[in-house]
């Protein structure tokens, strides 16, 4: 795909590439995180977190989906390796075997927490760039983040 072929200045795109590829990277290492917490979660917060994880991974996976694609639109290719990833991502790797439900979740708030950052970050990127289709994807993403985050937070009764 050609970036003018959707009014686009190619040059003003490789910022908002590189983030997309950078968030892109982060949304992989949470997925894994989300199903490993997921599968693991054990206690009297079993049936509540289980159910919660699995939102929040099958909502991950479609975010992955959408970025990889902006990036495709944009002409470019996104990261398409876990060596990638891993490399990338400032959230990192968990064993979240024998981990308590209340640990996992602080994991994932963690991670919501990066996330809403690069998000930020990105918005004003996209804007510089007068990239709107990417600005209202990542602004979109934030803001399911952001309730996430708030709804974990108060399940672990922090403010």
């Amino acid at each position: 795909m050609n970036p003018e072929a959707i009014s686009l200045e190619g040059k003003k795109l490789r910022p908002v590439v590189d983030h997309l590829n950078d968030l892109l990277a982060n949304y992989h290492v949470h997925y894994q995180k989300l199903r490993g917490a997921h599968w693991n979660v054990r206690g009297s917060h079993f049936f509540t977190l289980h159910a919660k994880f699995e939102e929040l991974y099958n909502n991950a996976i479609t975010t992955i989906d959408e970025l990889a694609e902006r990036v495709l639109t944009l002409g470019k290719s996104p990261l398409s390796t876990y060596k990638d990833y891993l490399e990338t991502s400032e959230i990192k790797e968990i064993n979240t075997i024998g981990l308590s439900d209340v640990e996992l979740v602080k994991a994932i708030v963690d991670d919501l927490g990066i996330l809403i950052g690069l998000e930020r970050d990105l918005l004003e990127i996209t804007d510089d760039a007068n990239d709107e289709g990417s600005n209202d994807m990542i602004n979109a993403f934030m803001q399911f983040n952001e309730k996430q985050n708030w709804m974990l937070r108060a399940f672990l009764n922090k403010k």
